[in-house]
């Protein structure tokens, strides 16, 4: 890790649908807009080190998710992916920008590609960091479950106390040594700032500053294929997948031929957290990209 993480950005916030939706603004008004999109149970401030990389060519923007980091919760739970989309369609106006660039991690790369297909004028560029929706393989297993006995789970883990309630740490540190247990490339100085910057102090603890229920995904959350959303992408398409991650490479498994104008980037030593793993290549080949 070579960057710094000062200066501070500046927080803001947006009404989207009656929540208020926070972001990071890392200033350069006037520059061409970037907007970063983290992934599931994550948070605004993962994208610190990429932020500073690049706002000297961007006006950067992160957003935390609703559900997450400081955005407001959904009372009842909105997190199917087009509420995320009905958020980044008013954060996107909100800007004032003609057309913005976009780089989405993981579920956020899902946000990034719907918001893409639908709005196609509106983007320059588009990132997505191993983040094209569940693989084939995922999908075969759903659908050997099947969606009544998927639902009824859904409905009886949202039902259950103990699953919609949040995990205490007894302190910080117990919430570092977990981030870095979750992924061993993690530097001490990453695990550490994005545990800070993840969590939320109580009067009996500490917990993940995200909302449990958005790790709920129901059946309905993929009901319909990525397939015409890709095809409907028309802007020039950055793809990142490390070897070492859970999902599989979307070149192999056939979801990135869908894309019109794409290209993948393969690294070894990087899994789920490619832009954390190998973050010097990451923003090599990125900023040549953009």
């Amino acid at each position: 890790m070579t960057q710094s993480l000062s200066p501070e950005p500046v927080s803001r916030t947006i009404d989207s649908q009656g929540l208020a939706i926070h972001y990071l603004d890392w200033g350069n008004a006037g520059a061409p807009v970037l907007i970063l999109l983290h992934g599931n149970a994550d948070h605004a401030r993962s994208w610190d080190w990429t932020a500073r990389a690049l706002r000297d060519r961007f006006h950067v923007v992160a957003m935390d998710l609703r559900g997450h980091g400081d955005s407001d919760w959904s009372a009842d739970g909105g997190y199917l992916a087009p509420y995320h989309v009905l958020d980044l369609v008013e954060l996107v106006d909100h800007l004032g920008a003609d057309k913005v660039t976009i780089l989405g991690h993981s579920f956020g790369g899902n946000i990034s590609w719907h918001y893409a297909a639908l709005y196609p004028d509106r983007v320059e560029k588009l990132v997505v960091v191993d983040g094209l929706g569940p693989a084939p393989n995922a999908i075969a297993g759903w659908d050997a479950v099947g969606p009544v006995v998927r639902l009824r789970e859904w409905v009886e883990k949202r039902r259950n106390p103990r699953a919609t309630s949040q995990r205490r740490f007894a302190t910080i540190e117990e919430m570092v040594e977990r981030m870095a247990k979750g992924n061993p490339h993690l530097s001490a100085e990453q695990a550490r700032h994005l545990a800070i910057h993840g969590a939320r102090q109580h009067p009996d603890g500490w917990s993940w500053k995200f909302d449990p229920r958005v790790q709920m995904f129901a059946p309905h959350d993929f009901a319909v294929g990525g397939e015409a959303f890709w095809q409907g992408v028309t802007v020039p398409t950055l793809l990142y997948y490390g070897t070492e991650s859970w999902t599989t490479d979307p070149e192999e498994d056939g979801r990135a031929r869908h894309l019109r104008d794409h290209r993948t980037i393969v690294y070894d030593g990087a899994g789920h957290w490619v832009h954390h793993d190998r973050f010097d290549d990451f923003i090599a080949s990125l900023t040549e990209f953009l």
